[in-house]
C-alpha cells in the first residue's frame, strides 16, 4: 500500500492522477500544510467500515433509485388512536 499527500493545490490542479494514486493507497490532501482530507477508493472506505453503508450514505450515491413501499398503518398491531 503506497501512501501519497497532496497539496490541496496539487489535488486541484490533477484530480485524476488523485484518482489513480487512491487505487494504489490512501491519499492525503493538505491544506496550509496540515492534513485536511483523505481520498480513498469505494472499496478501501467499505472495508474500513464493515462493509455497510448507512442509508443517509445508500441515499447520496450518485444514480441512487430506491422504491420504498412502507406497510399501511391500522392493521396489525399498530393501529391509529382513537381521538373520539
Amino acid at each position: 500500500m503506497t501512501v501519497t499527500t497532496l497539496t490541496s493545490r496539487e489535488f486541484n490542479q490533477d484530480t485524476s492522477g488523485a484518482k489513480k494514486a487512491a487505487a494504489r493507497g490512501p491519499v492525503f490532501i493538505t491544506d496550509r500544510g496540515k492534513p485536511a482530507h483523505v481520498l480513498l477508493t469505494i472499496a478501501d472506505y467499505l472495508r474500513l467500515t464493515g462493509g455497510q453503508m448507512s442509508l443517509a450514505e445508500a441515499l447520496a450515491q450518485p444514480g441512487a433509485d430506491f422504491d420504498f413501499d412502507p406497510p399501511r398503518i391500522g392493521t396489525g398491531v399498530f393501529r391509529p388512536p382513537d381521538l373520539s
